[in-house]
């Protein structure tokens, strides 16, 4: 299928400036020539700009830039919600708060067609925060609990019309956890799974009967992968490192058995901070993970003889 590559230039829910230029760095570590390399027809349609400024006054004095991420929330998820189910689009950001918008459209996208919608959401943290129990106010740290439907976002932001269900949810590279966003897991007995915890039980143990479950109801996978999945290390670029992440080669095998079970249906690529990165280490990952993603292949196992 085509891919539809969608700039979202979202800064406002982040700690640090930068990741508004990630679209531009994806694009410049080669996203789309790679794509066309593997023999995929690519449409880009430019960045995304902001819908308009809607004023709100939260009881959480602690949030941050709350109306321009409203409107960039608006913007996205009007963009993605009426794409041909037969694209795959591809969300360039930003900060992960564009996942407030990417998410919810991809899900009635998906509910438009009758197709079952799957979440897998790959980062250092689980973002479940509310805007309620969000203490630093970054609003990059709230998408999961929106998205859910379990949460207080409204009237902020619109009430969800296709919540994911807690079944269809799974987190992997999950290892930097707030007191409140345990108590939002534990609650909602999320499938969570931290780098040890992914490596001692074997990722395709974790990840092969998803997989088969989702091919089997005819479902649309969304991967939202966050730069600071990997270890900082290989992603030096992003405004939020963890010790202990993923390699590469972790990621990219997920990502190429996720491609080569046909159930791909859109993804986010967030976090990526120019600003912070060095010689374009973290785009050049993240287009390289997207590749494994969007083809079905892991080029670089099979060039050493690998099995994916």
């Amino acid at each position: 299928m085509p891919v539809t590559l969608i700039g979202a230039p979202v800064g406002t829910g982040a700690g640090r400036s930068g990741t508004e230029a990630g679209p531009r760095a994806l694009r410049l570590a080669g996203i789309r020539s790679g794509l066309a390399a593997a023999g995929k027809a690519v449409h880009d349609l430019g960045d995304l700009r902001p819908g308009s400024l809607i004023s709100y006054a939260h009881p959480n004095p602690a949030l941050k830039a709350l109306p321009e991420t409203l409107a960039w929330t608006a913007a996205i998820h009007e963009a993605v919600r009426n794409l041909p189910i037969d694209q795959v689009p591809v969300i360039l950001g930003g900060d992960h708060s564009l996942s407030l918008g990417s998410v919810p459209g991809l899900a009635a996208r998906a509910a438009r067609h009758n197709r079952p919608f799957f979440l897998l959401w790959i980062d250092a943290h689980p973002d479940c925060h509310t805007l309620e129990t969000s203490r630093s106010g970054h609003l990059h740290g709230t998408p999961v609990a929106y998205a859910l439907g379990r949460t207080h976002h409204a009237p902020a932001l619109p009430a969800i019309e296709y919540p994911v269900a807690v079944a269809n949810l799974c987190m992997i590279g999950i290892r930097d956890v707030d007191t409140a966003e345990a108590e939002f897991i534990a609650q909602n007995e999320l499938d969570v799974w931290s780098p040890d915890a992914m490596r001692a039980r074997g990722m395709r143990r974790i990840l092969t009967p998803w997989l088969r479950h989702i091919q089997a109801v005819n479902g649309l996978l969304h991967v939202s992968l966050d730069a600071d999945a990997l270890d900082p290390t290989i992603a030096p670029g992003v405004g939020t490192p963890v010790e202990g992440g993923l390699a590469l080669e972790e990621i990219r095998d997920m990502l190429a058995e996720i491609g080569a079970a046909g159930v791909l249906g859109s993804m986010d690529l967030v976090e990526v901070n120019p600003f912070l990165d060095r010689d374009q280490r973290t785009a050049k990952a993240m287009v390289e993970l997207a590749l494994a993603a969007l083809s079905g292949t892991n080029a670089m196992a099979n060039a050493q003889g690998r099995n994916p």
